[in-house]
This record gives structure tokens, sequence and C-alpha cells, in this order.
């Protein structure tokens, strides 16, 4: 017996061990037909995998007496097929599907042995154990799962003469081929619950979501995003359901990707605000785009202009395009990652807040919290406890587990002190130590805790001023002018005034479904001569005002035309009191609506009123 075959003998001596009898002819062990059909349904998916390969080896061997046979991993025949004359001296010995080929329960045999051995095998003539099986040659290999476990054996059974030497190298190809398969059905089953999982998911996020092409032929997408566009047919183009499309497109190939981009619904379809997210994506070598479509609730904006935990705003949503104002930006990019204070100066309406969430967005603490206070906002006997928070039971109507407090809400990112000229005298103090140690008390707590931060102040007060006044700390005003940041007002980059009333011409339009309105180059120098105290907040509502009622109003044209025909050179003060005292009598000394039309808060307005002497009785 040669080397190769050492099988063979170690075979012989279980067979000893069992107790095989050599004139044994059948299989000790042979299911009953319910045991059989409770073993074929736990194999079924072995059995279907195989039958392909079963059939394709019997046709290069049908007609040569062979036949051949599927067992399971303990040997129990599950399926055989071959040449009808040695089939039936096969069944005459009772190699019928549910007996065992196991060595324990016939002795050496292919089958037995190559799952015994865990290998494939040849066996010939009396190689066999048993006398009854001497004619034969079997050549079988087993079959495994993905993770290598035996889960059956194949064989092919031929009268010895005529076996070929290539016999037993067919049954492991075709043994390999059943195991790629069944791992691929694994794989794929695996694949379908996952995709059935995910599809669950997918439909039950609020946001609507599709996949495109980088052409913007939409594909997949969810539930939501079909409710959201009234989605009925298959194959919509993103430049059919969103305006400006086009634009969006190029923007997305000069970035890359697009993070909470405002874009506006068709008016056909809906009048709803959405943001939209696109992400990169690769399929098959062929790049797609996720797009992720979130709904603006209104409630939601009004919360987050009151206390902001994200900045929306990045440097090139900024409109400009003054060499002054250009500089500017690139200042406020380059002392983003600064750790020091950076104190944002400039008049209400000039765009302190979105440079603050740019400086934020552009900064290495981008994917960390922005949360943004207004100090004016908040009622002086609650600051404190907003700014830094409060323990459970620090005071009556305390909320239970205490309150974390702004600076620990912004832990690890960035804080927008706005107005923070009107903070309190004691408060400056704690504020103070913040900045100086980095830690934080609650209200009611004794232990300090650590807070990294960074600090973006802004006021349109003149803190050196209030500082003569004794209204401010000087410590305090200069631990936060470390990184001074001015915003000039709108009068100064008059040549920036068309950019952005175009910008918000097609931005509101959209937003109100609304047709734009045209200017003309009168008009516009019109509005280009006019100094805009409330600058840009006062351009934009001034614009939004126009698209609602659909033309240029008289009144302000009127104004405008007396302010170009009376302009000489005074100075800011007496243009601010002026346009102040001309508002206030538009709207009937209506503190308010004077208020909106400016673009600023109704605590500024008063403290201008104050400031100017303004009187507020109505004339009679």
């Amino acid at each position: 017996m040669n080397r190769y075959k050492d099988y063979i003998k170690r075979s012989h001596d279980r067979c000893h061990l069992y107790n095989i009898d050599k004139d044994l002819k059948y299989s000790r062990i042979i299911l009953t037909q319910n045991e059989l059909n409770e073993r074929l349904i736990k194999n079924r998916k072995l059995i279907l995998s195989a039958i392909p390969f079963m059939n394709m080896l019997y046709d290069f061997v049908k007609g040569y007496d062979f036949f051949l046979i599927l067992t399971d991993k303990e040997g129990c025949i599950l399926n055989i097929l071959g040449d009808q004359n040695i089939l039936t001296e096969a069944f005459e010995l009772k190699m019928v599907p549910g007996a065992f080929m196991s060595e324990e329960a016939i002795g050496t045999n292919a089958m037995g042995t190559a799952l015994k051995e865990k290998r494939p095998v040849q066996v010939s003539k009396d190689e066999h154990f048993i006398y009854a099986y001497h004619k034969w040659t079997c050549s079988a290999a087993p079959i495994r799962n993905k993770d290598g476990d035996i889960i059956g054996c194949l064989d092919i059974t031929g009268y010895s003469e005529n076996v070929h030497p290539h016999t037993l190298g067919m049954v492991v190809a075709a043994a390999f081929a059943i195991e790629r398969v069944i791992e691929n059905e694994v794989y794929l089953d695996e694949i379908n619950k996952s995709k059935r999982y995910i599809e669950r998911m997918f439909n039950s996020i609020e946001a609507g979501i599709c996949v495109c092409s980088e052409e913007g032929i939409i594909g997949y997408y969810n539930s939501r995003f079909k409710s959201l566009f009234n989605i009925k047919k298959d194959g919509v183009a993103m430049s059919d359901l969103i305006y400006d499309y086009d634009e969006i497109k190029k923007k997305l190939l000069k970035d890359g990707e697009l993070k909470d981009l405002e874009v506006y619904v068709k008016a056909d379809i809906n009048k709803l605000s959405l943001t939209l997210s696109i992400y990169p994506s690769y399929t098959s070598g062929e790049k797609e785009y996720v797009c992720v479509f979130k709904e603006i609730k209104r409630e939601r904006r009004l919360i987050d202009k009151i206390s902001s935990s994200k900045a929306i705003y990045t440097f090139d949503k900024i409109i400009g395009q003054n060499e002054n104002f250009k500089a500017t930006v690139e200042y406020a990019k380059k002392i983003s990652d600064s750790k020091s204070t950076i104190l944002i100066l400039g008049e209400s309406g000039t765009g302190k807040e979105v440079f603050a969430q740019s400086i934020h967005n552009y900064s290495s603490r981008c994917d960390k919290p922005f949360v943004a206070v207004n100090c004016a906002a908040i009622p002086s006997n609650l600051i404190e406890s907003e700014l830094f928070g409060y323990e459970e039971g620090a005071f009556t109507g305390a909320k239970k587990g205490g309150y974390e407090g702004k600076f620990q809400q912004a832990n690890g990112g960035t804080i927008f002190l706005d107005e923070i000229g009107d903070m309190p005298l004691d408060m400056q103090v704690k504020l103070l130590r913040v900045i100086e140690e980095g830690v934080i008390v609650k209200i009611g707590g004794n232990t300090p805790k650590y807070v990294d931060v960074r600090i973006i102040a802004a006021t349109n007060r003149d803190l050196k001023r209030l500082v003569g006044e004794g209204r401010f700390r000087s410590d305090l005003y200069y631990r936060l002018n470390v990184l001074p940041l001015y915003i000039m007002p709108l009068r100064d980059r008059r040549d920036d005034i068309p950019y952005l009333i175009k910008y918000f011409m097609d931005k509101l339009s959209k937003r109100l479904n609304k047709k734009p309105v045209i200017i003309d180059d009168n008009e516009m120098e019109r509005l280009i001569s006019y100094d805009w105290p409330g600058n840009i907040r006062e351009l934009e509502n001034y614009v939004e005002y126009v698209i609602n009622i659909g033309h240029i109003p008289q009144t302000l044209k009127e104004a405008s035309e007396k302010d170009v025909n009376r302009f000489t050179p005074r100075t800011l003060s007496e243009v601010e009191k002026r346009h102040i005292e001309n508002t206030l009598r538009h709207f009937e000394y209506s503190v308010t609506k004077a208020a909106k039309a400016l673009g600023i808060g109704r605590n500024t307005l008063y403290r201008k009123i104050k400031e100017y002497n303004i009187d507020l009785s109505v004339p009679k």
C-alpha cells in the first residue's frame, strides 16, 4: 500500500474497532421515511445547490455505468442518480436515500472515509472493507461551508475497470463549485436580510433620501422622499423637483459634497423649504450621489436663532466682491483655528453671527457644537443659569437632574456670545473666570467643571466707551479683544449691494413661490445710494417686502430719491437718527414694526431712541 493510500490502512483499522463484518451487505443505519423527510428538509440548501453539478457530472459519465451520491455531514444519503443497471445493483445493496455511508455504518468507502479523513479520497476494489463493494471504485470529496465546516460529501461510483484516473479530480471540482454556490447563497441571504432591514430603517427615516446619477436622474428613494415630492413615476430628474439644480451641481463638482444647503421645491409640487446634503457614492466604479432632504420647520428655525447648537453658515455663503470686505473674510479664515478669543465688532445687521458660524465651520472644531447665546435677550436674573447651568434643587422650580448650561452644551466646540456689551457686570466677572481658567461652577454646586470651549463674542456697541463709563470691565474687554474682527457696514461696501439684492431676490422669491421683481438701473442706483442703517438685515427685509407686493414701493423710491438729492456729508449718528425717525413716523411710532423694518431688535431700537433722544409721542 503506497503512502498516498495511508488513509486506507487507517480506515481499515477503524473498521476493526467498529466491529464491521466483511460479509456485511447493507448499512447498519437506514432511516425511516419520516426521519429521512426531516433530514431532507434540514439539508434543503445543500441538495438544491448540488443538483445542477450532479446533473452536469452525470452528463460526462452517462452510459458508462456510474452513479453519483450526495450525503450530509454524517454520511446519510440525500440524493442519488446514475445509469439504471448499476443503480439497480446499488439499490439491491440498499444504497438508497436514508442509508448511512459512514465508516461506522458500512466500513471503508469513499464517502465515509472522506468524511472521516476530511479530505478527497478514492477507494478501489478490495480497499473497500466489505466484500460487497469490491467490484466498485468510489471517488468522493467533502463539501464545506464558508466557515470551513464539512456539511456533506459528493461521490461518484462505478465498476472498477471503468474508472478513469481523473474521476477524483472531477468530483473535487464539482464539490468546490457546490461550495461556492452555497457560500454565495448564504452571502445573498445575508445581503437580502440586511437589505430588508436597511429598507425598513430607510423608510422610517424622517428625511427624504434618494440616490441619483451624476446627471441628476433619480434611481432609488425612500417613502419620505416620495411623499415630499409627490413622485408618481420613475426616471425623474433633480432639476424637475428643485430650483437651481445646475448651480447646485457646479458647487457639488467643486466641493465634492454639500451639507445643509437650503433649497426650494418647485411651486407646482409644494411650498416647502428644505435643506439638502449630498454625498458621493461609488457603485461598480460608477459615481452616484446620495441626497438627503430635510424639512425646515419654522419652529425649529426660531429655536435655532435663539440658541443654536449647529452652525449652518460657511465662508462660501458670504456674498461680497468689495476688496476690503474680501480682505476681512480672508482675515477671518486665518484666525479661525486659533484658540484665542475673537471679538466681532460691527453695526446691527452686518452679519456678525454669519461670520461667527463660518469661523466655527472653518476650524478644526467644525464637527463639534456651535452654541449661540444672545446676551441681551436673556433676563439678567436668568443669564447665569443659562450660561453655567444649575444643580438639582438649586432653587424652587429647578429641573429634576439639574441643567447643563450653554458652556457645557458647547464643550469641545464654540460658544458665540452675541451682544456681549449688554452682559450684566456681575456676570462679566464669572465669564472672565471661564476665559482665564476654563472652568465653570453650576448654580447650587461647588465642583468646578472643566470646559474646552472656543469663545467668540460680538457687539454693536463701543466697548471702550462702556469701559470708560464703568459699564464694562476693562480686564474682560482685553481678554475678549485678543483677535478683533470688524465687519464693515453696508454703506462702506456699496458695490456689493447689487450682488446682495440679486442673491436675496433669487433666494426669497423661491422660498415665497413668487416671481422676482425686476429692478431697473435707475432704481438700482437709488438703492446703492441709500445708506441702509439696518445694513444687510434691512436690505433683506426690503427685498422680501418688494417680492411680496410685486413692485418697488413708491414711498421707498421717493425716500431714496430724497436721500440722493439732499445727500451731503454727515455723521453716521445723524444718518441713523434721521432714518430711525422716518421709519417710526412711517409706522405711526410702533416700535415693533419699526424695529422689524430696520432689521434690528426692539431692545436695540429702544436703546437708540434713548441715545438719540427721539420723541415717541404721536404728533396730533
